[in-house]
């Protein structure tokens, strides 16, 4: 019997081991790593080559069009309620136009925004917000070039993806389990994807992205000093920054090594430079939101708005979509230099109708500065 179950074994085994080494789905895929920070660190990003493809293929940049003559009459003198791009010439007006629909509505065309009555009217909501996201776009690009986006600049496509609505947006997420019996669950514990499907803290988009007020300690936990001195952050500040770190990891489809020197995660000056990238960033999508997309509450249709009635907004992951460099780093800004400062720079318009709405009595709503 022991003969027996000693012959079976050894075929077995043998049977395995031709398998592993010949068999489909035994053999490891063929890898790609690639050095993200000190020799020696183990600071290291690792995927599969057909991965690295599929999101190489995923981000990339659509083609510019046509350069176009910058001479001629101005927008604002052919077309009527240009309010910010009235300094380009109508020619280069035109182009940009045609780019846009491209990247944010090339199924529903130029109707998306604009009205087919009356071009001019701004009757249609798509086209009151599209007007403040060219000032967010010129605004990034002017502002933000230096600490974050640089000579890549950003588009409308950049976020759009060809989708009206970018993918990666967020809204605030009601209290669970507030009720007069039920404990709060100090929102977490229940798994999201915005945080890796984890249980940890769920809204930490609202306490870290929301506002250019946020204290700026607000994600760091670990002390400064060798020894407490003062009584410090409790374990459920901790576990929102665990969760806002992985949130991060994941729009930009890197680990933590990306950024950190995991055998000393807090120290500045044994982290790579992609921190302090990241951490300008961490400040503009604070600024985009405060300024420009929680202002737009009013302007959205309520079907358009989260569940607490709260304008969508943007993170890190709306524009890098999985890759460390939006669009994998193409300069998608040289060919439309129109959106890469403002252009016009007297008011800033808001994202509320200027002209009346035909048939009604809408009164006409005078700019203001945000």
């Amino acid at each position: 019997m022991k003969t027996i179950l000693a012959v079976v074994g050894g075929a077995l085994a043998l049977f395995l081991t031709i398998a592993m080494f010949g068999g489909a789905g035994w053999t490891h895929p063929p890898m790609a790593v690639k050095q993200t920070g000190f020799r020696g660190t183990g600071m290291d990003l690792i995927r599969t080559r057909a991965g690295n493809e599929a999101l190489a293929e995923a981000n990339r940049a659509p083609a510019p069009a046509d350069p176009a003559d910058a001479g001629g009459d101005k927008a604002s003198a052919v077309y009527e309620n240009v309010q910010v791009l009235g300094d380009l010439s109508a020619e280069q007006f035109n182009r940009l136009m045609v780019s846009i629909t491209e990247w944010v509505a090339p199924q529903q065309g130029c109707t998306y925004c604009h009205s087919t009555e009356n071009m001019a009217s701004d009757e249609l909501y798509q086209k009151r917000v599209a007007r403040r996201m060219l000032q967010m776009t010129q605004t990034i690009n002017s502002t933000w070039k230096e600490n974050h986006v640089h000579e890549a600049g950003v588009t409308c496509y950049t976020c759009h993806r060809g989708n009206p609505v970018p993918a990666n947006i967020w809204f605030d997420h009601p209290v669970q389990g507030a009720g007069r019996f039920i404990p709060r669950n100090n929102s977490q514990n229940i798994a999201s994807p915005e945080v890796g499907n984890t249980s940890l803290p769920y809204d930490v988009y609202q306490a870290f992205y929301q506002h250019k007020e946020t204290s700026e300690d607000a994600v760091r936990v670990n002390a400064t000093t060798a020894l407490p001195e003062t009584k410090g952050k409790p374990i459920q500040d901790a576990e929102k920054t665990f969760a806002i770190m992985i949130s991060m990891s994941q729009s930009l489809g890197v680990n933590c090594t990306f950024c950190h020197n995991t055998r000393s995660v807090a120290q500045w000056d044994t982290s790579t430079p992609n921190r302090v990238h990241a951490w300008y960033g961490i400040r503009m999508v604070r600024e985009l939101n405060q300024d420009y997309m929680t202002p737009l509450t009013s302007t959205f249709p309520r079907n358009r708005l989260g569940v607490l009635g709260d304008a969508p907004k943007i993170n890190c992951a709306t524009c890098h979509n999985g890759a460390n460099k939006p669009l994998n780093g193409a300069n998608v800004i040289g060919p439309y230099p129109e959106l890469s400062h403002p252009t016009i720079s007297a008011s800033l318009p808001t994202g509320e109708a200027k002209d009346p709405i035909p048939g009604t009595n809408t009164p006409t709503p005078k700019p203001t500065q945000p």
